[in-house]
């Protein structure tokens, strides 16, 4: 799959306060030690939402155990309370909110890592075990490439594409981002369209960014579109088959919680709502049931 995305739509995630990495051995100051570290997500968060998928696709619970945050932070300043220590403990007079997703090492109580993709890679690379190659040798590039056209694409596009009421400049920049928008999701439908995965024949990293990325379209960015743009979001259906059939997958489904994403859009949001709101493209909650078999879990 060929996409170029629109270079003037930056990734709008936040940048990242720690970036450690796992190694391989003990030369490396933090290597793969089972139950040495521990992660401390929220789904609520889209990075934390790729975690906890790519953690269950993984199987890794017993050597990196998961703890879940919740939904909207307890600190005035964004942060968790509980992360408070590891910030403190990790960085002299550290003065920013304490974010997660955080990777954390139990052995000295500070922070390994609060950047979601190499967190992914470590964990897949240094304690997957073979049940499941989520980067499979020489398919990086084509991860990237997936990981850009999300965040650049369709994440930054369906931004723009969002700015209700926009005159002049403002409105030009928003049918750009709608258009950029548009032509993301359709190089991905025709991908898609006779194909169960992005990339070879089995689950890989590739899929688990697009899903997220395709259900904060739908529960997030869908609120501050027009009608009419919505159904043409919702109008590929290779697309949006493909989000339902991984929605129905126990390692997908389990950590969706619909509630909790919309709580924490709604704390966060400054952005006026559309009349897209009212037009869901999936029911989450219903292939997310089907697939787990059991009713969701709000976490608050």
């Amino acid at each position: 799959m060929s996409v170029t995305p629109s270079a003037a739509h930056p990734s709008t995630r936040t940048a990242p306060a720690f970036r450690g990495r796992i190694g391989r051995d003990a030369r490396s100051g933090h290597y793969a030690v089972p139950r040495r570290y521990r992660l401390h997500l929220s789904t609520a968060c889209p990075d934390g939402l790729r975690i906890a998928v790519a953690h269950s696709l993984l199987g890794i619970d017993d050597s990196c155990p998961a703890i879940f945050l919740p939904a909207l932070p307890d600190c005035p300043d964004g942060g968790h309370a509980v992360l408070r220590p590891l910030y403190d403990a990790s960085a002299h007079r550290y003065t920013g909110p304490a974010l997660a997703p955080v990777l954390s090492d139990d052995w000295s109580g500070r922070i390994v890592s609060t950047h979601a993709p190499d967190i992914t890679r470590d964990l897949a690379r240094r304690f997957g075990g073979g049940r499941l190659e989520l980067y499979p040798c020489g398919a990086e590039s084509e991860i990237e490439a997936v990981e850009q056209l999300c965040a650049q694409g369709i994440e930054a596009a369906a931004q723009s594409a969002g700015a209700v009421d926009a005159e002049g400049a403002e409105r030009a920049e928003r049918d750009e981002g709608l258009e950029t928008l548009l032509r993301s999701l359709g190089a991905l439908d025709r991908w898609l369209d006779g194909r169960a995965y992005m990339i070879q024949d089995q689950i890989t990293a590739a899929d688990v960014e697009l899903w997220v990325t395709l259900v904060q379209l739908d529960t997030v960015h869908r609120h501050h579109l027009d009608a009419a743009a919505v159904h043409r979001v919702a109008a590929h259906p290779a697309l949006w088959a493909y989000a339902r059939r991984l929605a129905a997958h126990p390692a997908f489904g389990r950590h969706l919680e619909l509630d909790a994403i919309a709580r924490r859009h709604q704390a966060r949001c400054r952005g006026l709502e559309a009349a897209g709101a009212a037009v869901q493209i999936l029911d989450w909650a219903a292939h997310a049931a089907a697939g787990t078999g059991t009713p969701q879990v709000d976490r608050t």
